[in-house]
């Protein structure tokens, strides 16, 4: 347990936790609930079993790792397990959607898809938090100083 909740009081952790955090927590949002011009969760899932032909299980894990992992991120509990796992689906995103639509994002909508450089920023701050923890201002912080009997 001291390996996934030790963190410092590192602003850098911090900044990059909120910031992956408040971009990927809506995106599971839209995925679970609805929100934001979502499908919400059965819409989602029958577009990655039935169109993605991705397994029921995995499409459910994605869409727990952006909405579970994006809230645990803000919140900075269990910052490095919701950090593995976001970076996981961004990862496989790439891999299966956005890889062959090469480097940029569609701005003009002139290509049938999305590339990955928004994924691989999303990696970047994954890993920052992955190695560093959930830094400054986290849950994490204060969950591994009550364990370790210093609260």
């Amino acid at each position: 347990m001291d390996v996934i909740l030790q963190t410092g009081p590192d602003l850098t952790a911090l900044i990059a936790r909120i910031v992956l955090g408040a971009i990927i927590l809506p995106h599971g949002a839209q995925k679970l609930l609805g929100w934001f011009g979502g499908f919400g969760y059965r819409g989602t899932m029958n577009f990655f079993t039935q169109n993605m032909h991705i397994p029921y299980v995995f499409g459910l894990l994605a869409i727990l790792a952006e909405f579970v992992g994006g809230l645990g991120l803000v919140l900075g509990l269990f910052g490095r397990a919701s950090a593995l796992a976001v970076g996981a689906v961004m990862v496989v995103a790439v891999l299966t959607s956005h890889f062959q639509h090469g480097f940029f994002m569609n701005w003009l909508g002139s290509k049938k898809g999305e590339g990955y450089e928004f994924h691989l920023l999303a990696l970047g701050l994954a890993l920052i938090v992955l190695i560093a923890g959930s830094g400054a201002w986290s849950i994490d912080q204060l969950l591994h100083a009550w364990l370790a009997g210093q609260v």
